[in-house]
């Protein structure tokens, strides 16, 4: 999805939830600032969609919660709070919210063009401030890729390139899954001219 920033003045974290429930669009909230999400494309709604079925089918009676993009994630430490396309959490502590979790072990976001230089940079650097996310996985929505930073034991974050072919392996959720699962019927090809 597309953050905007709004043009008005900051608002508190109680003003910021009071007034995003009267709104017909979501907003991201960072450091006071409130930031609109704009749709994304066909493939990157349909890839979320996947994301949230697998991940839903195979931690089903696990105690594990899958969100889509209308979860909010409070940022560990602060008062952000931000909308990726998908999150999971496995954490007790994210049962006793109701308006956003905080400790996700999993969080996905479909790229665009607008959005990949905040999703690698920025987001990322607030995300990984989560003493308990191991997995943060970055999907294409033009080519069969995607990149995984993944926390490894000694607390170091990797990257690993996944593409055509490949097999993901997801050890925050204990899942690996062919590529190829996700994208099965999507027209890239149209997409990636759509962004030219």
């Amino acid at each position: 999805m597309i953050a905007t920033k709004e043009n008005f003045p900051q608002l508190t974290p109680a003003e910021y939830f009071t007034w995003e429930e009267k709104q017909l669009e979501k907003h991201e909230y960072i450091d006071g600032q409130v930031y609109a999400m704009s749709g994304g494309s066909k493939n990157h709604s349909l890839i979320s969609v996947r994301f949230i079925t697998l991940f839903s089918n195979h931690l089903e009676d696990g105690g594990c919660e899958t969100g889509n993009s209308d979860l909010r994630i409070n940022i560990v430490g602060t008062t952000n709070y931000t909308y990726p396309d998908v999150s999971v959490t496995c954490d007790d502590r994210d049962k006793t919210t109701t308006q956003y979790i905080t400790y996700p072990c999993l969080i996905v976001e479909v790229l665009s063009p607008s959005t990949e230089a905040y999703d690698r940079g920025g987001k990322f650097r607030m995300y990984r401030k989560n003493p308990v996310l191991q997995d943060y996985l970055l999907v294409s929505s033009t080519s069969i890729e995607m990149d995984l930073y993944h926390k490894n034991d000694a607390g170091e974050w990797i990257i690993i390139n996944y593409k055509e072919g490949d097999s993901i392996q997801l050890k925050s959720i204990n899942l690996s899954f062919a590529i190829e699962q996700v994208y099965r019927g999507l027209d890239l090809t149209q997409e990636r001219e759509s962004t030219i």
